[in-house]
Formats: C-alpha cells, structure tokens, sequence
C-alpha cells in the first residue's frame, strides 16, 4: 500500500493537470497507480471528458475504473463541495469521506488522492482538506501557480500543514495563464522551502511530463 494526497493553495491552480500528468509518468514506469477524487462539485454529467474524474479516468487509461468508482460523490453546483451538495439534499460528513478514503488505500498498488479546491477549502459544514488530509496520515503534493502572489500563497499553506504534522512531500509550480517567468518564481519559491523538492509544470499542448516527480516520490 502506498498513497499521496495532491493538495493545493487553492481553487484551480492545475491539482488535476498534475496528477494526470503523474499518473501517465507511473504508467509508463508500469505501475498499476488508481486515482481517487472522493467528491467534486461543478460537475456536469452531459460533459463528463471535461470534469476531473474524467480526466483522470482518460489519464488512467484502458481498464480504468468508472467515474463513480473515482468520484462517487458528483455535484452539479460550481460552488464547494458542502453548497453543493446540500442543494442536492446531502449533507456531507467528515468522518464518510475518510472510509471512502480509506477503502481505496487498502487497495493495491500506488494511489493518487486529489482534494477539492485548497488545502484550507471547506469539504464539509465543518470540515477541511487540511482535516481530511490530517486524518488520513497521507503525505501531500502541495500544487501552487505562478502567478503573482503565489509565494506567499505557498507559504501560508506550508505553514497550516506543518503545523498540523503534515509531510510535504513535493511543491509543484502549475505554470499560470499570463504569469510572471515561471522558472525565476519557482526559484524564488524554492529559497524559502528549505529541502522541499520544488518542480515546474509548464502548461504544453501535450501535458506536462512528469518523470522526474515520479522518480521522486516513494510510491
């Protein structure tokens, strides 16, 4: 058993574009790795590709599980997943996304966890990603942009995972539409993490070639 959790300094920094890219990295090594996204909102179901766990059914490739089995938990609403889901009629619980959680780490083979929206964005009426990632013992890849702002973004994230005894296994810089250079802010980033390993993922029409995280990470 070996599982991460891919968290971010927010909404739609590239969490999705990241894991895709590390699991086609995995798969070219040979790894069976399974991904797991336990609840999504904004999800629409007559555009399935477009969604998350569409995204990362089409990296996981031939023989990938169904969306249910990536996402069981899909809300239409592009709000958090609590607001979401209650106009829906569900109340979410911490302690249900956990055993989602949990019955996928007992499974074999490398597994991707991605959170909804940041680290500190709200999963329940009184919960967080921080909370669920807390409880689930799990090192992160901590996902942040380039854009202007993103280190002290990256910083303040750092700092309530620390504090919550959180192992920060890697920070990846997802290249931000009309953003300052993104290696010069990666570096930048780089000379306050300490011996964090920080990685560029520049935005190419043919993704982003995760190779080296792969190689980095224990899965």
């Amino acid at each position: 058993m070996s599982a991460m959790f891919i968290t971010a300094t927010g909404t739609d920094v590239g969490k999705t574009y990241v894991a895709c890219a590390l699991i086609r990295a995995l798969r070219a090594e040979g790894r069976a790795v399974r991904a797991f996204k336990p609840v999504v909102s904004g999800f629409d179901p007559a555009d399935t590709d477009a969604s998350d766990p569409g995204r990362l059914r089409a990296a996981l490739g031939d023989g990938a599980p169904s969306l249910e089995d990536i996402s069981p938990l899909r809300f239409a609403a592009p709000l958090s997943p609590p607001l979401a889901a209650r106009l829906e009629g569900v109340h979410l619980e911490l302690d249900r996304l956990e055993a989602l959680c949990r019955t996928q780490i007992a499974g074999d083979g490398p597994l991707l966890i991605e959170g909804a929206g940041g680290v500190m964005s709200p999963l329940t009426d009184e919960a967080t990603n921080l909370d669920l990632i807390a409880r689930l013992t799990l090192p992160v890849i901590l996902v942040c942009g380039s854009y202007l702002g993103t280190i002290s973004h990256t910083l303040t994230a750092l700092e309530v995972l620390k504090a919550r005894g959180v192992t920060v296994a890697a920070i990846v810089m997802s290249e931000s539409e009309g953003a300052p250079d993104l290696g010069e802010t990666a570096a930048s980033l780089a000379a306050f993490v300490g011996e964090i390993a920080t990685l560029t993922a520049p935005r190419h029409a043919d993704g982003w070639d995760a190779s080296d995280l792969a190689r980095r990470l224990q899965l």
